[in-house]
């Protein structure tokens, strides 16, 4: 009973920040214990543009993903997550509290499209596992993955007019690359109007993923609109 006070709390808490009514897909089906996350509507590019990439994340601590579902602007989106190795496959070991969904459009058409992302979230004592941090030799031959990578990740309003957003490795970590997403929080798909509205620019300048943003005056018609900037890093020696 405490359980599922504390979680309803935490609902109530993370609804009252929301820019727009909290809205479930099917993240929670199945789990008696969910916290359900609802994420904006990312912009997908059009076919043959680079696929999109967007992380949503437990907003508490001690919590995991569990249940996923995304909702598409049209059916021409193909939708995926990364999932960890190991075994069983199951929260905590396949997700941790953040998820990564990738995104590509597979339409003729060269406008840009979007899709939603939700996740549900349980809580774990364990908070979701622990990867491997050194290289280990198994009787197979080859080695058990450590997951050499990680990912900074920084999520920004953006209005009109230009900004610029910045992200670094930590400490002690190389930086290897970055991405993008551009996103905006509305209850349907925006238009694709709204989708374009927001132009990024993003390059590698003094060891940070730098993204120069510029939106047009009266471009976004209202629409709140966010700009989440990731850094790829290796991890810095133990």
């Amino acid at each position: 009973m405490r359980r599922r006070l504390a979680l309803a709390l935490a609902v109530a808490a993370v609804a009252a920040t929301a820019a727009v009514p909290a809205v479930a897909a099917d993240e929670c089906r199945g789990l008696q214990v969910c916290l359900p996350v609802a994420g904006p509507w990312v912009v997908v590019p059009p076919s043959g543009g680079a696929p999109v990439e967007y992380e949503l994340r437990c907003p508490l601590p001690g919590y995991v993903v569990a249940g996923v579902d995304v909702r598409l602007a049209d059916g021409e989106i193909d939708v995926s997550f990364r999932g960890e190795t190991g075994s069983p496959v199951a929260p905590g070991v396949t997700t941790r509290q953040a998820l990564l969904f990738t995104a590509r459009s597979t339409a003729p058409s060269l406008r840009p499209s979007s899709f939603r992302p939700f996740v549900g979230c349980v809580p774990t004592s364990g908070g979701g596992g622990r990867a491997q941090t050194a290289f280990t030799a198994t009787p197979q031959g080859g080695l058990r993955p450590t997951r050499p990578l990680e990912r900074v990740v920084v999520t920004r309003r953006v209005g009109e007019g230009r900004a610029v957003v910045r992200v670094r490795c930590p400490r002690g970590a190389r930086l290897l690359g970055g991405a993008h997403a551009v996103a905006f929080r509305t209850e349907t798909p925006p238009p694709a109007r709204i989708l374009a509205a927001v132009r990024v620019a993003r390059s590698v300048a003094g060891g940070a993923v730098v993204a120069r943003v510029s939106v047009a005056p009266g471009a976004l018609e209202g629409a709140r609109a966010e700009l989440q900037l990731h850094a790829v890093c290796r991890k810095a020696a133990p």
